[in-house]
């Protein structure tokens, strides 16, 4: 094996375990998201961790994060919790810096 072959190999590891972190970074955030919109609801213990769940399960049906926001967002407005889409975009950046922060601690 030449040494561009190891570095090739090098560098796909490398890619795969990125985009390993990647993914569950996302995860974690609509986790964190889906029970800080619980919260706002009004759902707590065992109802709270379903609804999050459904808010991982949301991100598996396009790609992107709009298809997360459109859940969360017509969730909160169907409970009446008064939300406007900035504020909802801001949050899920800002729990997207804490998944990352956690997935990044318990590696």
């Amino acid at each position: 094996m030449t040494a561009f072959d190891e570095r090739e190999r090098g560098y796909e590891a490398l890619f795969l375990h990125n985009q390993e972190l990647a993914f569950r970074a996302q995860n974690r955030r609509n986790k964190l998201l889906g029970l800080w919109a619980a919260e706002l609801m009004g759902l707590e213990g065992d109802d709270a961790a379903a609804y999050a769940r459904t808010v991982v399960e949301e991100d598996f049906v396009k790609v992107g994060d709009d298809d997360v926001h459109d859940k969360v967002y017509a969730d909160l407005r169907a409970h009446h919790v008064d939300l406007s889409d900035h504020r909802l975009r801001r949050k899920m950046d800002e729990l997207m810096v804490l998944a990352r922060r956690q997935i990044a601690e318990e590696a």
